[in-house]
């Protein structure tokens, strides 16, 4: 990688959400504080929206780090689940196995814990983030959690974080009751053109920078122009383009990496773009809303990745040009619900030559042929195993080249 021409210690623009590269513009303070008030105000629901990649989850990250020790934390990412189901999933959080209880016993559980933690002096938290996913059985669920109390106060502390599309069901009349429960709301918007260049050195600080510059001036226009400020967009942006300085064995990102990098990336100026388009820029979101618009970057499918677990097929997903996020969250293209998948794991990066995958920083990490990588050329028919899951790559380029060169071949006398 390109750590070593840059002299840097760290990747600076990984789209995993490390608290410690978190930007805290205007907008991310004041979400931040809306965030910590639950912690003292026990009255009502805390609401924060933004669109995919803006920054929600690294705040989330962020705000769980500063937390203290007397806070109880239930963290919910899955949320395609049934209203039983999220009621295990809450309870699995606090250190329970619910899995063959009842939904009455999953009640009284879930009640009891929440009376003993308020008796022995500890707060409880419960964080749901993609809530735009809940469906609205569920999220009433949610409020009839929210109704446990004591004499003085409510016990549980909910913050429900998601995409735009939240607010539309909360502003439903079927969930009347609930939204009269909120107590903040607050949408998360993208970065100003002064906030986006402050985000990319300060990244580029974090990672050891060390005041040098490593993106020239007038990139920073660029950026901008093609991003919209959106974080998410930011860094596989700014990613790209330090991997075309490094390819031109530049010490300096130039305008003209960036404007390469664009074309690489298939973008067109942000403001240009349909709502749906937006979305299929960000990287986790691409495939499920490229295949929703049918405007797709590429539509020459140029390799396979097939996952399986123990050995059995679960899915297959062709790859085009661009790239392929794979973690454990539902924002991911594709999604692995495993405890050994970090929420953003790994990503696949497709170019006319070939496919690299790379580790995002995960936990566990991934191993090709037995042995650990962080980044790996793939090659036709190899593994690449996640935990307890695998990916199987197939490269149609070499079938292509076989059959390219059996045409090729003389006729037979």
């Amino acid at each position: 990688m390109y750590l070593d021409l840059f002299k840097l210690h760290d990747l600076p623009f990984r789209l995993s959400p490390d608290p410690q590269y978190l930007y805290l513009s205007r907008n991310h303070s004041r979400a931040k504080a809306y965030m910590e008030s639950t912690i003292w105000f026990t009255d009502g629901f805390v609401v924060i929206t933004g669109e995919i990649g803006s920054g929600k989850t690294t705040l989330i990250e962020t705000f769980l780090r500063e937390l203290e020790q007397d806070v109880v934390v239930a963290q919910v990412n899955q949320t395609q689940v049934s209203a039983l189901e999220f009621l295990q999933s809450v309870l699995v959080q606090f250190g329970f196995q619910p899995f063959k209880m009842r939904k009455a016993e999953l009640l009284a559980t879930l009640n009891q814990f929440l009376i003993e933690q308020y008796a022995a002096g500890r707060k409880v938290l419960l964080i749901v983030d993609e809530a735009q996913n809940l469906s609205l059985r569920v999220l009433e669920e949610i409020r009839l959690l929210s109704g446990v109390e004591t004499s003085r106060e409510k016990v549980l502390r909910i913050i429900l974080a998601g995409q735009p599309e939240l607010n539309d069901k909360l502003d439903s009349r079927e969930l009347v009751q609930l939204a009269q429960r909120i107590r903040l709301r607050f949408h998360l918007t993208a970065l100003s053109q002064d906030d986006t260049q402050h985000y990319i050195l300060h990244r580029l600080e974090v990672a050891g920078a060390a005041g040098r510059e490593i993106f020239a001036t007038d990139t920073f226009p660029e950026i901008y122009r093609y991003t919209g400020g959106t974080p998410r967009l930011v860094n596989t942006l700014c990613d790209t383009a330090m991997m075309g300085a490094y390819a031109a064995d530049r010490e300096a990102v130039t305008r003209e990496d960036v404007l390469r990098a664009v074309e690489e990336l298939h973008w067109t100026e942000y403001a240009s773009r349909t709502h749906r388009e937006l979305r299929s820029m960000v990287p986790g979101a691409g495939a499920r809303a490229l295949e929703q618009t049918g405007s797709r970057r590429s539509d020459v499918i140029l390799a396979h990745v097939t996952l399986s677990m123990e050995g059995k097929p679960i899915s297959e997903m062709p790859l085009r040009l661009g790239r392929v996020i794979i973690g454990r969250t539902s924002d991911n293209d594709i999604q692995i619900d495993s405890r050994f998948v970090s929420r953003h794991h790994c990503q696949i990066i497709t170019t006319a030559e070939n496919c690299v995958i790379e580790d995002l920083n995960s936990t566990n990490g991934m191993a090709v042929r037995g042995k650990r990588v962080r980044r790996h050329v793939l090659a036709d028919g190899d593994v690449v195993v996640l935990g307890q899951h695998s990916l199987s790559y197939h490269d149609g380029r070499v079938a292509r080249a076989a059959k390219q060169g059996e045409s090729h071949q003389p006729a037979a006398p």
